[in-house]
């Protein structure tokens, strides 16, 4: 037996999610049924982080176990020619045996894409959150440093509990903006050779990145609805020191919509003694395979 780990990008606005669902398309059920398509066994995938609907990934890890005995840049080629157009494998790599993309990931990095502008491009629709407006991200930023470190985050985490502990690390959290000049935007005047570059103010996209240890239900979109709140003057950096405190979900700011939010990127680290209890608790726990006197 192998075990295989993707790299996964993709477009999650046609999908209910990334796990299996019965009311819906989830990215799981896609990249399995591929994965089946292509070796020829039925695989359950483990993912280092399971989206929401509607939300994006660029760096998403899954791993599987297989008998398969298909190269690695074979099982990438092929499930290019098994997937759809917007579920991209980036790469595939061999891990040692028992790897698991969810518990050996040590940190994850999400970014939250916020287009601030007085009309909304509906080019855009399903990948930022138009806010009508201007958004102070020097208060922003200010409020977010209050959230670095280790925490409770209960009052950012929807339906709690949802986890065995809601207490999370949060190693970085940053706003910042960017902008360029885009093929469906009209310019005021086209370009020239000597036109000067946009200044802070005039960049329309509001860029939120936060690397943690873990993250809980919707924690990201509510600390992003929460942030929005202190942008537009109405909260401070004490007004969330204060939420954070409380633990008290209907205290702190609406869930941002998922279209914003992608899976950067995971950080995993291999623990030969962790992955080795793991294989042996699989191996114990294993339907035994009929012999050739009961089969």
């Amino acid at each position: 037996m192998r075990t295989l780990c993707l790299t996964l990008a993709y477009d999650g606005t046609a999908y209910c999610g990334w796990q299996w669902q019965a009311n819906g398309l989830s990215i799981q059920q896609v990249v399995e049924e591929a994965l089946h398509a292509l070796i020829g066994e039925k695989v359950r995938i483990t993912a280092a982080g399971r989206t929401d609907a509607g939300v994006h990934a660029v760096g998403q890890l899954a791993s599987f176990h297989t008998a398969s005995t298909i190269p690695v840049e074979g099982v990438r080629g092929g499930l290019v020619t098994k997937l759809p157009a917007d579920i991209v494998v980036r790469d595939v790599v061999e891990m040692p045996f028992g790897f698991n993309a969810r518990f050996d990931a040590v940190r994850k990095r999400y970014r939250y894409v916020i287009h601030t502008s007085r009309a909304a491009w509906p080019w855009l629709r399903h990948y930022v959150w138009w806010h009508r407006g201007a958004l102070d991200e020097t208060a922003m930023q200010a409020a977010t440093d209050v959230l670095l470190g280790k925490h409770d985050f209960r009052c950012f985490e929807s339906q709690w509990p949802n986890k065995h502990s809601s207490v999370r690390t949060v190693y970085a959290a940053r706003w910042w903006r960017c902008g360029d000049w885009a093929p469906w935007q009209s310019p005021d005047s086209p370009p020239t050779e000597h036109s000067a570059p946009s200044n802070r103010t005039s960049q329309p996209f509001l860029c939120f990145d936060i690397v943690a240890d873990g993250f809980l239900y919707n924690m990201v979109r509510a600390i992003v609805g929460t942030m929005v709140h202190v942008g537009r003057g109405k909260w401070t950096a004490e007004d969330v020191r204060r939420i954070l405190a409380t633990g008290d979900r209907s205290h702190a700011g609406d869930t941002a919509p998922p279209q914003g939010l992608y899976l950067m990127d995971v950080e995993t680290q291999l623990d030969p003694a962790r992955i080795a209890a793991r294989v042996e608790r699989w191996r114990r726990h294993r339907p035994p395979t009929p012999s050739a006197e009961t089969a």
